[in-house]
């Protein structure tokens, strides 16, 4: 392990006690960011996540939603990544979304962007260009996908996000806003992701780890390992970057990275 002074030191660990806190957290930091942001009126982007943590998170969000303020027209809604299985599936990101929060808040449908499913015409090649086109619709010619103000990430105990897993060619590639992922190391198999530039450009990055599986993985983070070997110690916002852990997760952060309360 680094001594402290080798440790990367722009993100900042936010530690509670147990899952449930980590997720009550990031739902109410995010209401609290949505209120901010459309009170002024301006469009809003956020790409979420899906996983235990990630869901957990927007069901807190809609909670605590509750009452408040939030311009939800103003507000649009993507994914990192997705599962390419059928619409209706349970395992489907987008779907658990819904059901944990996108259904139970007043977003216009039209600002619910979903990366295709495997049942709704498009081979997996196809489903991903048809999703960079989307992204492109929100971009500019120098950046063909929106400003996003926050992407909410998982990470899995490998050090994945979204479905750029180690030591594959996905977490390499620059040139493509969105890649087809075959023969995924976690299932199902086939997966859509958004490409390590996009999730680079975001405003802000939350990454959610949660239990003892997760420690090694964020010691590697905020150690600055490899990108290519720990895809999560890659993921940085332009203008902040916090992971949001549990105490069985933060067994190897440094106590000088840790947010007090």
């Amino acid at each position: 392990m680094s001594t402290p002074t080798e440790w990367v030191t722009e993100r900042r660990v936010v530690v509670k006690d147990d899952p449930a806190q980590v997720a009550d957290e990031i739902g109410r930091r995010l209401v609290r960011k949505l209120q901010s942001w459309t009170a002024s009126g301006r469009t809003v982007h956020i790409s979420l996540t899906g996983g235990s943590t990630g869901i957990a998170s927007l069901r807190a969000a809609a909670a605590h939603s509750e009452g408040a303020d939030i311009d939800w027209a103003h507000t649009h809604f993507w994914w990192s990544d997705e599962r390419f299985v059928p619409r209706a599936d349970a395992e489907r990101n987008a779907l658990q979304a819904r059901e944990a929060m996108l259904d139970r808040v007043a977003v216009p449908a039209d600002n619910i962007h979903e990366m295709p499913a495997s049942d709704q015409g498009l081979e997996l090649d196809a489903a991903a260009e048809a999703y960079a086109r989307e992204l492109a619709r929100f971009g500019s010619e120098t950046q063909p996908w929106p400003v996003f103000d926050l992407s909410l990430l998982g990470v899995g105990p490998d050090g994945h996000i979204a479905s750029l897993f180690p030591d594959r060619a996905e977490i390499r590639i620059t040139d493509a806003a969105v890649v087809p992922v075959r023969e995924s190391p976690k299932p199902p198999p086939e997966r859509i992701s958004l490409t390590r530039p996009v999730i680079n450009s975001s405003q802000r990055v939350w990454l959610g780890l949660t239990g003892a599986d997760k420690a090694s993985a964020l010691g590697l983070i905020l150690a600055g390992a490899s990108y290519a070997s720990v895809p999560a110690a890659g993921a940085k916002g332009l203008r902040r970057t916090f992971a949001f852990v549990d105490r069985a997760a933060a067994a190897q952060a440094p106590p000088e990275l840790i947010e007090r309360d």
